[in-house]
């Protein structure tokens, strides 16, 4: 068992520890993939913390990973959470009901998972620079994403990007 406040020890302490069951909140500091989490220790089963008002386009992917992934709000009582700790483990599907009408009916994201990490910490107002350190990208990789985020958004601004982002449910 271990508890981690930063998104990017997750792959390597799941390997150390040898988790069966990985509980994620979605407002990690450092965003996790949680396909490429799932593609590289492929009988680790996930169960998502989810704030309620932050469900976007990106959840649906996640919904449509069930039974292997769950999905939950952070609201749940203990009772709630320890039993789909449980029914994860057990291969069972865990979407409650109110984040699942809300991923199922959010938009779909044109961004990839990775164009969403750099939003993300785009809207921190970090620099290129720290936002390439933080996702270990180079500078320039950044930047380029940054540009595909402003011609998928239609955006002529990163601010644009993040508001239209925003509007669409997708961060």
């Amino acid at each position: 068992m271990a508890e981690l406040d930063q998104g990017n020890s997750v792959l390597a302490t799941a390997r150390r520890t040898r988790a069966q069951v990985l509980v994620l909140d979605v407002m990690l500091r450092d965003p996790v993939d949680v396909h490429d989490l799932c593609r590289q220790l492929p009988g680790l089963r996930v169960l998502m913390l989810l704030e309620r008002g932050t469900v976007d386009g990106t959840c649906l992917s996640l919904a449509r990973m069930a039974p292997r992934v769950g999905l939950i709000a952070t609201d749940a009582s203990l009772a709630d959470l320890l039993d789909a700790v449980r029914r994860v483990a057990r291969g069972e599907p865990v979407l409650d009901p109110a984040l699942a009408v809300a991923a199922l009916t959010a938009a779909e994201s044109p961004l990839t998972h990775r164009e969403l990490d750099v939003l993300r910490l785009a809207m921190t107002g970090a620099p290129p620079q720290e936002i390439a350190r933080t996702l270990y990208l180079s500078p320039g990789t950044v930047r380029n994403y940054l540009s595909h985020i402003l011609t998928k958004t239609g955006a002529r601004t990163r601010i644009e990007a993040i508001r239209i982002a925003q509007d669409a449910g997708w961060i």
